[in-house]
């Protein structure tokens, strides 16, 4: 058994899709990245690629490729999905939790463990989300960009 951790953040600006765990949220902002900057998905593929000991998300989809730009954080975890199968690893489970004073995001979080478990091939059980808000402290309070924290267990066969 091997457990990851991940954390990421985004800023939040006009102009830009707001996308959670491959789910578009309405919201007058979106979070700036080179990818869709979905910044739930980026915080499980650093705790799944950290817990099998490959690295972080910067090392294999780098923000200088331009192969990346606007990329779906959903197609990027695929390809981490196959990174783990190929070393034998399979997921146990994973628990995300999202920073962010806005929006609410209880109503879209089935959706975002349906997307999370196709993605991984796994059942919606192994997987947890949960959201809380900073009390309108620090950056995330006061909604100039939004954080996540995911931690996983992964099993290894072989």
């Amino acid at each position: 058994m091997r457990i990851g951790h991940g954390y990421d953040v985004h800023r939040l600006v006009e102009g830009r899709p707001l996308i959670l765990g491959g789910v578009p949220i309405p919201f007058e902002k979106g979070l700036l990245g080179h990818s869709d900057a979905d910044v739930l998905v980026h915080a499980l593929m650093d705790a799944l690629l950290g817990a099998a000991g490959l690295g972080d998300i910067g090392r294999h989809f780098p923000d200088s490729d331009p192969a990346y730009k606007g990329i779906s954080s959903i197609a990027l975890l695929c390809r981490v999905r196959a990174l783990l199968q190929v070393r034998g690893f399979s997921l146990v489970n994973a628990d995300i939790t999202l920073i962010a004073q806005r929006p609410k995001i209880g109503p879209y979080m089935p959706e975002m463990r349906r997307n999370l478990a196709d993605a991984l091939g796994c059942p919606e059980d192994r997987l947890n989300i949960k959201a809380t808000t900073e009390e309108k402290l620090g950056f995330t309070g006061e909604e100039a960009g939004m954080a996540c924290h995911a931690v996983c267990l992964l099993e290894e066969h072989g």
